[in-house]
């Protein structure tokens, strides 16, 4: 990994050469993406706005080939990487990757809306049989409106999906800069994310009570709970570095999150959100401190 960071900052060319041919491989246009993150973390917008136009080229062609994927995620991550330039805070940046989610879900429910809708309909029809007697003890109303959340909240996976791509590219950018110029700087810099308890409870109100203001609503819910996933996997971070414990339990954290993704996922906002609130990290940062004094 240093090595393909140090070949993208030897040049323009360089870079060009790493963003426009990732981004013209269907399976790696997320590492373009980084690449272009690193050149605007490092370089500003004035020297990366030629990488990124010529990157933008291939995801063009992808974009007439009806796969929208590499174009989104490179505007998205560059954009992030404009506001964590700008403002050197993780939260504020994973706050505004809510607002690129909703814009991946209007481009998405425009274009492929018909897709979207039909499977939709695929997976109504296999409701009854995937949820058996709780399906028949649902009143037809409950039933109509458990139906019509089906495709918006398809929509906000779909963009979920994409922000979190969106918000790895910039990690990975992020990390390469620090590995480059900065060792260790990013790992202290991603293990103090804690969003305060405002904006996490307002994340957590758009995800509870979005819905029920229209089933378009629904798609809140997987898009603004991106910012808390990351705050709850830096929290982990945080505590197994403050506890100097092996990195076995990290490997086995992320081991897990893909293997049962359906029930880490939401243990990760549920610990995001109560970290909000109590901060662990802060709490063991003092009595750190009540105990430095060579006595114990």
């Amino acid at each position: 990994m240093r090595a393909l960071a140090e070949f993208i900052m030897r040049g323009r060319v360089q870079a060009t050469l790493v963003v426009a041919g990732c981004a013209a491989l269907p399976l790696l246009y997320w590492l373009g993406a980084a690449a272009g993150c690193l050149v605007l973390l490092r370089r500003g917008l004035k020297d990366a706005l030629g990488v990124l136009a010529l990157g933008l080229l291939p995801a063009l062609i992808w974009l007439q080939m009806g796969d929208p994927r590499v174009l989104l995620v490179l505007l998205g991550s560059s954009s992030l990487a404009l506001v964590l330039r700008a403002s050197e805070s993780w939260v504020r940046t994973l706050l505004v990757s809510v607002a690129l989610g909703l814009v991946y879900s209007v481009m998405l429910g425009a274009a492929f809306r018909p897709q979207i809708e039909a499977l939709a309909q695929e997976i109504v029809k296999i409701l009854p049989l995937a949820l058996g007697d709780l399906y028949q003890q649902l009143s037809v109303d409950e039933r109509a409106r458990f139906a019509s959340l089906i495709a918006p909240v398809l929509t906000g996976l779909i963009a979920a999906l994409l922000q979190v791509v969106s918000v790895l590219s910039l990690i990975l950018g992020r990390y390469w800069q620090a590995l480059l110029y900065n060792p260790g700087g990013f790992g202290r810099e991603f293990r103090s994310i804690r969003i305060p308890a405002g904006p996490a409870m307002l994340l957590l109100a758009c995800m509870v009570v979005g819905p029920n203001f229209g089933p378009q609503m629904a798609l809140l819910a997987p898009i603004c709970s991106v910012p808390l996933v990351f705050a709850g996997l830096a929290l982990i971070h945080g505590l197994v570095a403050r506890k100097r414990l092996a990195r076995f339990w990290l490997v086995g954290l992320y081991v897990t999150l893909l293997l049962f993704m359906q029930l880490i996922y939401p243990l990760l906002v549920v610990l995001a959100i109560v970290d909000s609130l109590i901060d662990f990290r802060g709490r063991l940062a003092s009595k750190d401190a009540d105990n430095a004094n060579g006595e114990g």
